[in-house]
């Protein structure tokens, strides 16, 4: 038998080997069929009579109040998690490999909760009878328990809790791509730690940065179980109005509307951060 005769069969059969595209067929499909189709159909829906549903979610007061409010929380929890992950990451990328295992243990023990057990921690903390407000009594700080719980300062606090993995863990990716040699040089030509940080280790980390700072931006727009438990329904954000809407108004058509609305701001958002990021790193 000839080398031809038998690559000829293996050859013939080549094509019938799936590829890459073949394999991930299923999993789009279906992803479609559960994820897509639905937010098509709620976008169909937000048109139905014109544009009457857009004009009532952006001219009526409330709704662009409780989007401006929705945004500026995000804005608040994304400085907050990055005023405190960067530290950690930068702790975690530059310490020895013993006290980066107990830092990263720490970090993703969060991750491995869910998000409703992690809230009702909280409220267990920040209630009127809860731990803290114990402690100040108890210590002569207080006579009266603080009303922590049901504001705005307890949904920043536990959204600052959920999303600062996800701040974390790109920052510490790029900072373990930055040459060690480079501080050591910069210290070894007389370069202040402050020096350090601003000319090596923040310029070289951007791109960190930016993923973290727009991952907890984008999900913090969409919040839903940490403000409606922990604010008590005081502190409204734009997706619980989707979700009231929804549930008890049956008003799927405005529910689309508030959905695309808040859909195109992120978006938007998204691409003027990106530009502005992009712009400097050509600079």
């Amino acid at each position: 038998m000839t080398l031809a005769s038998t690559t000829a069969p293996v050859a013939s059969r080549a094509w019938l080997r799936p590829g890459p595209f073949a394999l991930t067929l299923p999993a789009l499909l279906l992803l479609t069929l559960l994820f897509m189709l639905p937010l098509v159909r709620l976008f169909s829906l937000s048109f139905t009579g014109g544009f009457g549903w857009y004009e009532k979610a952006l001219t009526g007061g409330l709704y662009t109040v409780i989007l401006y409010r929705t945004f500026e929380i995000a804005g608040i929890v994304t400085f907050f998690s990055f005023v405190i992950g960067y530290p950690v990451a930068f702790l975690l990328a530059t310490t020895t490999p013993k006290w980066r295992a107990i830092g990263f243990a720490f970090v993703m023990l969060p991750l491995w909760t869910s998000v409703l057990v992690r809230t009702y921690a909280w409220m267990v903390l920040l209630g009127r009878n809860g731990i803290i407000n114990r402690m100040l009594i108890d210590s002569g700080l207080l006579d009266t328990p603080l009303s922590l719980l049901n504001s705005r300062l307890a949904v920043i606090l536990g959204m600052v809790h959920v999303m600062l993995p996800f701040m974390i863990l790109p920052i510490y990716s790029a900072l373990t791509r930055i040459d060690p040699d480079l501080p050591t040089a910069a210290r070894g030509l007389g370069a202040s730690a402050l020096r350090i940080l601003t000319t090596i280790y923040l310029p070289l980390s951007l791109r960190g940065i930016v993923a973290g700072v727009t991952l907890v931006f984008v999900v913090s727009l969409g919040f839903y179980i940490t403000p409606a438990l922990l604010g008590g329904g005081k502190v409204m954000m734009y997706a619980m109005v989707i979700e009231q809407q929804v549930r008890e108004f049956l008003a799927w058509n405005f529910a689309g509307a508030l959905s695309v609305i808040l859909l195109a701001v992120t978006l938007v958002m998204f691409w003027l951060l990106n530009q502005g990021v992009a712009r400097h790193l050509r600079d």
